[in-house]
């Protein structure tokens, strides 16, 4: 009997673009949940990879591009701040993984995304 095939899922964190940076110390004490909750993923073999994201950017809109301003969130709210690829049975189950983020204690938002395969070109 073969397993079935597990969903790769993006999960997109997003904070908000005007809170108060934390303390150095505070920053260090956060990264290190961060790493362990990747960690315990990693060990769980549910944990396909992921990044932060740099905040300098351009977005790129209209036809043919002609719209091009600086910053990757010049219209939102949010700061778009890195992403993780997990696998799952379900949207369900990639849900409840979101919901070990560390960063939720810290205005965080997860958006939990299928991913959906395109053909290799």
């Amino acid at each position: 009997m073969t397993k079935p095939e597990k969903t790769q899922y993006l999960l997109l964190f997003r904070h908000p673009q005007n809170e108060a940076e934390p303390s150095p110390e505070e920053m260090q004490k956060i990264f290190g949940k961060w790493m362990d909750w990747m960690k315990g993923m990693k060990a769980q073999g549910i944990y396909v990879g992921g990044d932060r994201l740099d905040d300098a950017g351009k977005v790129v809109k209209e036809p043919r591009g002609v719209s091009v301003t600086d910053g990757p969130y010049a219209e939102s709210k949010e700061i778009l701040g890195g992403y993780i690829v997990v696998e799952a049975d379900s949207l369900d189950r990639a849900a409840v993984i979101a919901q070990g983020c560390p960063g939720l204690g810290y205005g965080t938002v997860v958006e939990v995304r299928p991913i959906e395969k395109l053909p290799h070109i």
